[in-house]
């Protein structure tokens, strides 16, 4: 008896042509185009006048504080990710799945409303702030400010990427490992950490890119003073607000750049996770 053919929805040429040119079109106005003109406008004055608008003194400046955040909240993340992964898929406590949904808390609520919460907290007439200026203790306005909010807006990434793939594994090689008697360290090195690298890359990978990127949150606690609270993102927002629309977009291809290579690692990994 010859199979019966069930037809989709998308089956009939003319549908499926339609589709792609529709997908292809958009892509093209939505994504490609924009990127295409952020080069464009940068490179309007020459190689010359991208490499002055790059050496600006307070561009410089954006450009080295923006690497500072990232280069701290990276690594903290990467700890603190790695920690409560291993705490909510290797453990059973009261409470267990509540913590695991409060990880998600960074991307439910808006970075301007997370920056307001710390200016609120951590504010001169804060809550903590208030007690922290007995100390001549400032964190608002100032560069830990900034990394305090970039940590929290990027702290899901590392856990996201590490929790259902440790699920997934389970924990039968580490109890074997602890039956053999392997030392913590030993078992995260030889067993846990070889599983979990590549997600493991692909979390910090993210983090980097939404740390460089931030600009909600860092905005509402930084005040944005040139030369001394000014990250990239913002230094963008003054460049445009300054009319020097050459210069945002000078800035800007740093950050499209940044962007581009995070969308390049992120392939590598998924062909490398597809072929492990």
């Amino acid at each position: 008896m010859a199979a019966r053919h069930h037809r989709r929805v998308g089956d009939g040429p003319m549908v499926r042509r339609t589709l792609i040119t529709l997908a292809i079109t958009l892509t093209g106005l939505l994504l490609l185009m924009p990127l295409v003109l952020i080069f464009v406008q940068a490179f309007a004055d020459g190689w010359a006048g991208y490499i002055g608008n790059i050496l600006n003194e307070y561009t410089l400046h954006a450009i080295g504080l923006t690497l500072f955040v990232a280069l701290l909240t990276v690594p903290l993340n990467l700890v603190f990710g790695v920690f409560l992964a291993w705490l909510v898929t290797r453990f059973r406590f009261p409470g267990r799945k509540l913590l695991a949904t409060l990880i998600d808390i960074p991307f439910a609520v808006s970075p301007v409303v997370a920056g307001l919460l710390f200016l609120l907290l951590y504010g001169r007439n804060g809550w903590v702030g208030d007690w922290l200026g007995q100390y001549d203790i400032e964190l608002m306005f100032a560069w830990p400010g900034i990394l305090m909010v970039t940590v929290f807006v990027t702290c899901p990434f590392v856990a996201r990427e590490l929790i259902p793939l440790m699920q997934q594994q389970g924990g039968e090689e580490e109890e074997a490992g602890v039956v053999l008697g392997a030392s913590g360290w030993q078992l995260f090195r030889r067993v846990t950490f070889p599983n979990i690298r590549w997600a493991l890359l692909y979390g910090v990978i993210l983090t980097n890119a939404r740390a460089v990127g931030e600009f909600g949150a860092v905005s509402v606690v930084s005040g944005s003073i040139r030369s001394e609270t000014n990250t990239l993102p913002l230094q963008v927002e003054l460049l445009y607000q300054d009319y020097n629309i050459v210069g945002a977009f000078t800035a800007s291809s740093l950050l499209a750049g940044i962007a581009l290579m995070t969308l390049i690692a992120k392939t590598v990994i998924e062909w490398r996770q597809s072929h492990h």
